[in-house]
């Protein structure tokens, strides 16, 4: 990706616009706007593809995607999960060895003491569980809390979410990715989430494949994010616009920074390159920051 710079007008828009959700399209009540979904609306018409590209599972994203109108493919579970929604099936996913997952708890707990664990089962049925201690950062999503930590590893699993009850999120994440080497990937996706996935793979793998089902390209892609693990996201698109609210390490490797998720800061990016006049004018988008 070239260093950030002021956004230069483009000749044509890109035919794949890939969107993180949380901290990002959705709102923190987690829901759309209607200036969102006109947007989304106009490039679809344009003839671009939206993808959502995300940390949750499968089975936490079908009901807004539904809700969307959505029949095409997601990626879920930090690029783990390849989901057809319309067919509700997933194409491709890759599990966490749960017996690396454990040794990697272990090796994190030796260095910063007791840490609260969840899990996200594999499968569109797959459940999220949550070990006593552990807190949901977004309580509107369904968990079930299991008794103990061993019960987390009775189903194949997607990922592991990790808290720490006085470590912020980046100082639990540093020394994890110090600790576990090759048993896993450390991302931080949003406040109060420090996960591990299968090793290598990230936002970036599953982008690439939904793409390549697409028949569409990393220079076909306009992509948008607010977190550290949107970082391999950003490296593989041709263009990736960071949230006015975004962690600073995405701000500093994004080509242009936009309005934030509350002010509809997709939405913003998308009628300047999707939309009529009357259209941008109805909703007198606020200037966008060209700086990150």
């Amino acid at each position: 990706m070239a260093p950030p710079t002021a956004y230069a007008a483009r000749t044509a828009a890109y035919s794949l616009i890939a969107t993180d959700l949380d901290g990002t399209l959705l709102r923190g009540d987690d829901t759309v706007s209607d200036r969102s979904r006109a947007a989304l609306a106009r490039l679809a018409a344009a003839g671009a593809r939206h993808l959502v590209v995300t940390g949750r599972p499968a089975p936490r994203v079908r009901p807004l995607l539904e809700d969307l109108g959505g029949t095409g493919l997601a990626v879920c579970g930090q690029g783990a999960q390849l989901y057809d929604v319309g067919a509700d099936r997933l194409l491709w996913s890759v599990t966490l060895d749960r017996e690396l997952a454990e040794t990697a708890l272990g090796k994190i707990e030796a260095e910063v003491g007791q840490v609260y664990a969840a899990v996200d089962q594999d499968g569109t049925d797959g459940l999220t569980l949550i070990e006593p201690g552990y807190r949901m950062p977004h309580p509107t999503l369904p968990a079930v809390r299991v008794g103990r930590r061993g019960d987390l590893w009775g189903e194949p699993i997607s990922k592991v979410l990790l808290r720490h009850p006085s470590l912020s999120d980046d100082e639990l994440a540093g020394v994890a990715r110090a600790v576990v080497g090759s048993l896993a990937t450390v991302t931080m996706s949003g406040p109060g989430t420090v996960e591990l996935q299968p090793c290598g793979i990230t936002k970036a793998t599953g982008l690439a494949l939904a793409a390549e089902h697409l028949g569409l390209r990393p220079e076909d892609t306009l992509a948008f994010g607010d977190m550290p693990n949107d970082i391999p996201m950003f490296d593989w698109a041709a263009h990736g616009v960071a949230m006015a609210n975004a962690h600073p390490e995405l701000k500093a490797v994004a080509d242009e920074v936009t309005l934030s998720n509350e002010d509809d800061g997709i939405a913003a990016v998308l009628e300047r390159l999707y939309g009529e006049a009357e259209f941008v004018a109805q909703y007198a988008p606020k200037t966008l920051s060209m700086e990150p």
